[in-house]
């Protein structure tokens, strides 16, 4: 195992293996490009693929595999309706012919000192929509694959980051670190195998910080001797095991 960095950084590989690996994926919205993104995920990717691929302009061609950053899921609710009616149900709506593959990402839920209106968390809001995949990674290892498998993704993903989260650093296993690495999305993931499970209310993880802190508190409670067993879905399905 390998320590490296954090979400942030591996969001920055994934989207530039599979710029890499596919020439109709690029990335666009608010400066994404010169400016490197405004948290700096993107960072270096406009310089290496141009104007072509990252871009803040709107790509008007079809087949592509756009990827659009928000600066903050809270200014998503500027796009909502073409969000919830227009991206989520094209593919239903057409019988399948016509798919929507695209990726909205960016951070979402409280930070530090960003006020009222970047503290919201949208994840609830958006995986009760059909037609939406909702993601919400926590360490970099599932950043990485499970972004590399929203963009191959042919319905639209929504994904959303912990900006907390963006600084913390994770091991990422050698098989992690290649080109070819993806995590399916909506399966479940047992973080750490335990003895005697239990149900809890677990509604409080939801979100890729909660994952940590519920680590956080196995490791407490097994230090007296309780042993529990936890699973994840990556993606928003309402369901923990």
């Amino acid at each position: 195992m390998g320590l490296i960095e954090t979400e942030l950084t591996e969001s920055d590989p994934a989207m530039d293996e599979e710029l890499e690996r596919d020439e109709r994926v690029f990335l666009m919205v608010e400066e994404v490009a010169q400016y490197d993104g405004a948290l700096q995920v993107s960072r270096g990717l406009w310089k290496k693929y141009g104007d072509k691929r990252i871009s803040t302009l709107p790509f008007l061609r079809a087949g592509l595999r756009p990827i659009c950053e928000f600066m903050t899921f809270n200014f998503s609710m500027q796009a909502i309706d073409q969000v919830i009616n227009s991206a989520a149900k094209t593919y239903y709506m057409s019988a399948g012919l016509q798919p929507v593959p695209i990726v909205f990402r960016g951070p979402n839920g409280a930070s530090a000192g960003v006020a009222a209106q970047h503290s919201q968390c949208f994840a609830a809001w958006y995986a009760h929509c059909p037609g939406l995949k909702v993601v919400s990674p926590w360490n970099s290892e599932d950043a990485k694959g499970l972004l590399k498998s929203a963009i191959r993704e042919d319905n639209p993903v929504v994904f959303l980051e912990n900006e907390l989260m963006y600084g913390v650093p994770f091991e990422m296993s050698e098989e992690s670190q290649s080109k070819d690495f993806t995590i399916p999305i909506g399966k479940a993931k047992v973080e750490r195998p335990g003895e005697q499970p239990r149900h809890h209310g677990l509604h409080w993880l939801r979100g890729s910080g909660g994952s940590g802190r519920g680590l956080e508190q196995q490791s407490a409670v097994g230090e007296r001797g309780v042993k529990d067993l936890y699973y994840f879905y990556q993606c928003f399905s309402g369901e923990f095991l």
